[in-house]
């Protein structure tokens, strides 16, 4: 049984929501979002760079086929996986910051490490 955060949305917009935020986060090394997105956007990011850190090309497709723009994913494997290369996991950090002021969800910070 998967184990993972429904974020009050059906499968189809879950999934694009959260490669959008992979893919943001990797584009711009650090983004805004709530808490419990940040938890699962952290999952895959990981999944992301372990994958940018195989470095072939099986590896390279896959993360075409999640993330959605190339210039991101040349990006993940040209800088962003080498950074990593003697790290055995962990590459991403949240940071709690205060709550969001329309609705006083928890925000935080999600940027790698």
């Amino acid at each position: 049984m998967a184990v993972y955060r429904k974020l009050g949305r059906k499968t189809a917009h879950r999934n694009l929501m959260l490669r959008n935020q992979v893919t943001d986060l990797i584009k711009h090394e650090r983004i805004q979002t709530t808490e419990t997105r940040a938890k699962e956007t952290k999952r895959m990011a990981e999944k992301m760079i372990t994958l940018g850190k195989r470095g072939d090309l099986h590896a390279r497709r896959q993360a075409l086929s999640y993330m959605l723009d190339e210039g991101t994913v040349k990006k993940l494997f040209d800088e962003v996986a080498p950074k990593y290369q003697d790290r055995q996991g962990g590459y991403v950090r949240i940071m709690k910051t205060v709550p969001r002021k329309g609705d006083n969800s928890p925000m935080a910070i999600i940027e790698l490490v």
